[in-house]
This record gives structure tokens, C-alpha cells and sequence, in this order.
């Protein structure tokens, strides 16, 4: 079930620490939340070779690992410089399958038409996700539903 106070917090600690971390130019934030109600936030790796870049959303799923915390939301926040508005992206198919770890529950916002705040599940964004071809008790040690 969605949980919009979440939500909204999760895209002020986005707003606020991009807004820090980059006060000019382009910048990107993500925040994941966890079962236990903590935050992990990070940001794109900068590196002059292009091919060492990790996804906005990767360490902060990486804390969560570390911690062995239950991802529950992601959120990915960009602005293009400090006058543009600020962007949803919806997890690439990359960080998907990394969330996928927590099963299809785990709650991703998405990219809208309008710009609004919207959080879907996995298995809403993955209908036809390709664990679908095998029975659930052969994937159950690469996914932590509980």
C-alpha cells in the first residue's frame, strides 16, 4: 500500500541534499528507504572515464545492503542546473533488477507526463519481468520478500 508521507519525505531529503551537494550546475540525488524506517542517500560516482560511472541510485542501495535493511521505496531526483525543475527518473533496468533483490513489492517513482510524484510497485513497472518463467522457490535465495 502506498504510503504517501513517505513519499513526500523521500523527495524533500532528495530536494534538500541535491540542492547541497550541487548548488550550480547539473545534479542528481537518490534516497532509498528501508522496512526499519532509515534513509540511504547517494549520488552518481564522477569519474573522467565514462565506463566507471555507477547509477545515482547505486550506493544508496548498496548502504541498505550493507546494513541488511529491507528496501521498501527508491526515489531518483535530477535537475538539469539550479534554474530547471527538478526530475523523477525511473530506475533503469539495471537498479530494477538490483531492487528486485526485496521482491516486487519495493515501491519506485517514476517518471510522469506532468512532473507529479508517482510511486509504483516493481511488479506494476515489471509486468512481464523475466522471473516470471521460473517457479518463485527457484529464485528465493536471490530475493528477500521477508
Amino acid at each position: 500500500m502506498r504510503n504517501f508521507e513517505v513519499e513526500k519525505e523521500m523527495y524533500e531529503i532528495a530536494k534538500e541534499f541535491l540542492q547541497k551537494r550541487y548548488p550550480v550546475g547539473w545534479g542528481g540525488v537518490a534516497v532509498v528507504r528501508t522496512e526499519k524506517g532509515n534513509y540511504f542517500t547517494s549520488v552518481s560516482i564522477e569519474t573522467a572515464n565514462a565506463s566507471a560511472v555507477l547509477c545515482i541510485e547505486t550506493g544508496a542501495i548498496l548502504e541498505a545492503h550493507k546494513y541488511n535493511e529491507k528496501v521498501t521505496h527508491c526515489l531518483c531526483l535530477v535537475r538539469d542546473d539550479e534554474k530547471s525543475p527538478f526530475k523523477v527518473l525511473t530506475p533503469c533496468g539495471i537498479c530494477q533488477e538490483r531492487l528486485r533483490y526485496w521482491g516486487e513489492s519495493v515501491f519506485a517513482a517514476v517518471t510522469t507526463d506532468d512532473g507529479s510524484l508517482l510511486f509504483v510497485t516493481l511488479g506494476e513497472l515489471q509486468p512481464h519481468h523475466w522471473s516470471k518463467a521460473y517457479p518463485s522457490s527457484t529464485l528465493e535465495h536471490f530475493e528477500k520478500n521477508n
